[in-house]
């Protein structure tokens, strides 16, 4: 019997210009990539495959978006990072807009988060008769045709909408769901992430830390680097409980399966001078 041929990749662009969201565009980019898409990372900038994104960061595209061989390739799904000025940058991108459109009079997934939605999508007509969301500074860009919904993430039809840096994970893991399956979207989710803490570890930071990646679904391990057991005695005075010790953890063989650890800033020079973190 012959061999079943594997089903082919997932292709997805994510376009970029100057004033891009970083975390708009690096988040989906991430989780797009562990669920195993083929991601291409593409300059809408004229020419420039090095895009100085906001906040002074410098992205190094795959492809320009003008170019001939991004332009003639065929995509799953296209995501529309936001960003200012950078979501008004990719609305007024004629070779962008020539490539959503065709893209989508195909069936093919498009989506767009924080400005981008009213920017560029609503601008090229994209989202008429559609439901869809923005960041709340720009939902009043929206024209009458579209209907504005207060929600984190919005699907409707071929188009997938999210509000802001704050919902870029929830954003991201609807793509996968509506690009491959719920079940990848939730194995995508619960991958593991490991957060030491030690006696002055900075409350805030670790609390913020725990809540947003808990409400994203991932599976996080707080661990104890403290030689007297889970309680610790943050920065400011309040006592907190890990789940485990590190010790456990490091006997459990846990650390092999985490898939990212994360050290609370104020707690790096108690953690350096208490034990060792095997990765």
């Amino acid at each position: 019997m012959a061999a079943q041929a594997s089903p082919p990749t997932k292709k997805v662009l994510v376009p970029i210009v100057a004033g891009t969201e970083p975390v708009e565009a690096a988040v989906p980019i991430d989780v797009l990539r562990r669920a195993g898409a083929d991601v291409t990372v593409a300059s809408a900038d004229d020419g420039e495959l090095v895009v100085e994104v906001m906040y002074g960061v410098r992205i190094v595209a795959d492809a320009l978006v003008a170019g001939g061989d991004c332009a003639a390739a065929h995509f799953d799904l296209i995501v529309l990072p936001g960003g200012v000025p950078g979501a008004a940058n990719l609305g007024g991108c004629a070779a962008l807009e020539a490539m959503v459109r065709r893209h989508a009079a195909t069936g093919g997934l498009y989506a767009a988060i924080c400005a981008a939605p009213p920017l560029a999508l609503a601008s090229w007509g994209m989202l008429n008769g559609l439901k869809a969301t923005a960041h709340p500074l720009f939902v009043d860009k929206f024209p009458p045709e579209v209907a504005a919904v207060d929600a984190s993430v919005v699907v409707d039809a071929s188009a997938v909408t999210s509000r802001g840096p704050a919902t870029s994970t929830e954003f991201a893991l609807a793509l996968v769901e509506q690009l491959y399956s719920k079940n990848k979207a939730e194995q995508i989710a619960k991958e593991m992430v490991l957060v030491p803490v030690a006696n002055g570890t900075e409350e805030m930071e670790l609390i913020t830390i725990i809540d947003v990646l808990r409400r994203a679904d991932a599976d996080v391990v707080v661990a104890s680097a403290e030689n007297a057991g889970v309680e610790i005695v943050a920065r400011h005075g309040m006592r907190i409980v890990a789940d485990t010790t590190l010790d456990e953890a490091a006997a459990d063989d846990q650390t092999s399966s985490f898939d990212l650890i994360i050290l609370p800033a104020s707690s790096i020079h108690e953690l350096s001078l208490s034990k060792p973190i095997l990765i």
